[in-house]
């Protein structure tokens, strides 16, 4: 009995023992949390020295002492340590720390040196010490650790990018380019996860000396990574001449198919640089011959681009129009009229339609084209739609609403059959079925597509503003119906009925809306000036009504992409989202403000 006793004391002691040891490391922590110093100090001691392995014990207790101020244990503490693992190089980075609270920075300093110079050099030992020194913002003392960690690899460029990171940190961009170029020398697999970082962290001026930098580097080595990373970088700075060249080179050297030209036509034509994207596609389309795989959609982006071109242009001719219709049908006799060219003929279609006014031609190229086999779905769709508009213009009212019915039916919930409900609920606007119209807009105003549901929002408003408070619905009678009119380039029929409606309704609420219809038809008939002014003038007279933000943000693009006065666009797109922060243009209007004020954008 007597042993069975004393077996279960035993037994029970340990465990005692065994779950008081566990909850050391706790009890330490609540005592350091708590600011209990000494008894943080005499606990983290113990587990020290039961655990030597463990650095945060150590470094907790170090920070214990140095918190009571207890400096000359501290130091018999550290010295102990270090008498017994000399070759520990983060022994000295906590001596350098234990002296740096002290404020006695030059032995702190010293300390940090004798890490540097004790570690080992095998890539984890570097990394682990630099890394030490950047979590506590001692990023020169990171740049020394990489720069010795290099010279005891015998490798230059083995720590390049981290030395790139830290001379982002410090401020120092040009030692940062030079890294990151370095560090793509010897790892031309980095070079996306450099282009991210430059986009990031260089200024637009930055890239001068980038490119600087590299023709210094292509000069010695024709790498094919840093003339991409030249052509890049003239991307950046929408300078898509100088990228063409580069990018062309490449592409000759190296052999390739055109990938990166095609990108680049694709991007410059977005920026409008019509020029570079026409001899980017051009360039695929000549060197790389029929059977390249961008063969034939940079044909198709060629003649597109050439079309956007002149009818974005200020003053395009006659003589540019049928130039460019004959350089359409000249494709089209060439490859012939069917699923692959259906996108030309849809272009070519637009251009007869909205600026040779030949909607004839236009409604017979589509009509053909809708009847031909194995057409896709949603080039059906686009093709309906597009007939449906210039039928509209021609005054086939039916013709017109039964394909966009067509659409709606068969795209119910994606986003082409939403833009034919919103056109065919426009033209019951046009015609005077308002509260029909109007509860299709309350519908389309949860659109999936932005400017759908802009559009469904403002005229739904409209209608509710213009009629609901009126006893007759003769005044936006009047004013939908000119709408019409300038939807079908009717412009002189559309002022005559704007000014029937000044004329018999002179004190009627339209008279902002007046405006901005004029001034539609003017940015039509390519009067930017003329159309600018009268945008001014609702801003002026009508402040407070539903157009005026409208007319600021219209009127802010005019001068933008018509009127080259970009000083003038950024304050009114400014005064959008100031003066108007609940518009609809408010996000659009900061965004455009921000480009143009030269910030950089994500």
């Amino acid at each position: 009995m007597r042993f069975k006793a004393l077996f279960f004391f035993t037994v029970g002691f340990l465990l005692c023992g065994t779950v008081v040891k566990a909850q050391d490391p706790n009890l330490a922590n609540q005592y350091f949390m708590d600011g209990e110093y000494e008894k943080a100090a005499a606990l983290y001691g113990q587990l020290s020295e039961q655990d030597e392995d463990n650095e945060y014990f150590f470094n907790r207790h170090i920070e214990s002492l140095l918190n009571l101020e207890k400096y000359e244990e501290g130091e018999k503490v550290l010295k102990k340590r270090l008498k017994k693992s000399p070759e520990d190089v983060m022994l000295y980075v906590a001596y350098g720390n234990f002296y740096e609270r002290q404020e006695k920075l030059d032995e702190a300093n010293l300390q940090y040196d004798k890490a540097i110079a004790k570690m080992s050099g095998d890539y984890a030992s570097v990394t682990r010490l630099a890394q030490t020194f950047v979590n506590t913002s001692k990023f020169d003392l990171a740049v020394k650790a990489f720069e010795r960690g290099s010279t005891l690899m015998k490798d230059p460029n083995r720590f390049a990018y981290n030395l790139g990171d830290l001379y982002q940190r410090k401020g120092e961009t040009d030692k940062m380019i030079t890294c990151y170029l370095n560090a793509l020398a010897a790892d031309p697999g980095k070079l996306a996860a450099i282009q991210t970082r430059l986009a990031r962290f260089l200024s637009p001026s930055d890239y001068t000396q980038l490119q600087t930098q590299l023709y210094e580097k292509i000069q010695k080595e024709e790498s094919p990574d840093f003339v991409e990373l030249l052509a890049w970088s003239f991307v950046q700075r929408k300078d898509y001449k100088s990228a063409f060249r580069q990018y062309k080179a490449l592409d000759q050297r190296l052999g390739e198919n055109g990938q990166r030209l095609f990108k680049l036509a694709e991007e410059a034509a977005d920026a409008r640089d019509y020029d570079v994207a026409i001899s980017a596609y051009d360039y695929i389309v000549t060197e790389k011959g029929s059977l390249n795989p961008f063969f034939f959609d940079s044909k198709q982006a060629s003649m597109e681009c050439r079309r956007r071109k002149i009818t974005e242009g200020y003053a395009y001719t006659a003589n540019d129009l049928q130039i460019l219709e004959t350089e359409y049908e000249g494709f089209l006799t060439q490859f012939g009229k069917g699923r692959q060219t259906s996108s030309i003929i849809i272009q070519l279609a637009d251009l007869e339609a909205y600026y040779i006014n030949n909607l004839p031609k236009a409604i017979a190229l589509l009509e053909e084209m809708k009847v031909m086999p194995g057409l896709e779905r949603y080039t059906l769709a686009r093709t309906k739609i597009n007939l449906a508009d210039f039928y509209l213009i021609s005054g086939d009212v039916w013709e017109s609403t039964l394909l966009f019915s067509q659409v709606d039916k068969d795209f119910k919930e994606e986003q082409i059959g939403q833009e034919a409900r919103f056109k065919n609920a426009r033209l019951s606007y046009f015609n005077g079925d308002f509260q029909w119209a109007q509860a299709q807009f309350d519908i389309l105003k949860a659109s999936t597509s932005k400017l759908i549901a802009n559009d469904a929002l403002d005229l739904s408003v409209f209608i509710m503003d213009n009629l609901n408070l009126d006893t007759t619905s003769a005044a936006i009678s009047l004013y939908s119906g000119a709408e019409m009119l300038v939807f079908q380039n009717r412009f002189e029929d559309a002022f005559a009925k704007l000014d029937t409606l000044r004329r018999e309704f002179p004190e009627h609420s339209l008279q902002d809306d007046i405006l901005y219809l004029e001034a539609q038809i003017y940015e039509k008939k390519r009067d930017y000036v003329k159309a600018a002014a009268l945008y001014q003038e609702i801003v002026d007279k009508y402040p407070q009504e539903i157009r005026a933000d409208n007319a600021l943000f219209a009127m802010a693009q005019l001068y933008e992409t018509r009127l080259n006065d970009l000083e003038k666009a950024q304050a009114l797109y400014e005064k959008v989202f100031i003066d108007y922060s609940g518009s609809v243009f408010a996000v659009d209007a900061r965004k455009r403000y921000r480009f143009l004020r030269g910030d950089k954008m994500q």
